[in-house]
């Protein structure tokens, strides 16, 4: 059975940084030829997409976060790290992992991060 696991969350002032870890289990493909993306969602909205990287790394980032946050794979670890920088408090919300590729969409739990003001 494949698990998502999402850490790292947490609470921090504005400006402050934050690193989230996912990783996943149970799954027999390779993990570097899946697609890995961080979403979030806040109170009373959608969840969106934040960062992707694909099976190619290739990366992609909602605009909104675009300079300020990094998305990276560990391919040794079987993790992709998604590091935030100068949070704002509109990055408060649960984030999310999800894997993708050979028919799988796998999703973690989520974790919280909240930036204060």
């Amino acid at each position: 059975q494949v698990q998502v696991v999402e850490s790292g969350g947490g609470s921090v002032q504005a400006g402050g940084s934050l690193g989230l870890s996912c990783a996943a289990s149970g799954i027999v493909y390779e993990f570097n030829s899946l697609n890995v993306g961080w979403y979030r969602q806040a109170p009373g909205k959608q969840r969106d997409l934040v960062a992707l990287i694909d099976e190619n790394s290739r990366r992609n980032y909602a605009l909104s976060v675009k300079g300020r946050f990094t998305i990276s794979r560990d391919s040794d670890k079987g993790t992709v790290h998604l590091q935030m920088n100068s949070l704002k408090p509109e990055d408060s919300a649960v984030y999310y992992c999800n894997i993708q590729g050979y028919g799988l969409n796998e999703w973690g739990q989520g974790t919280q991060v909240t930036v204060s003001s």
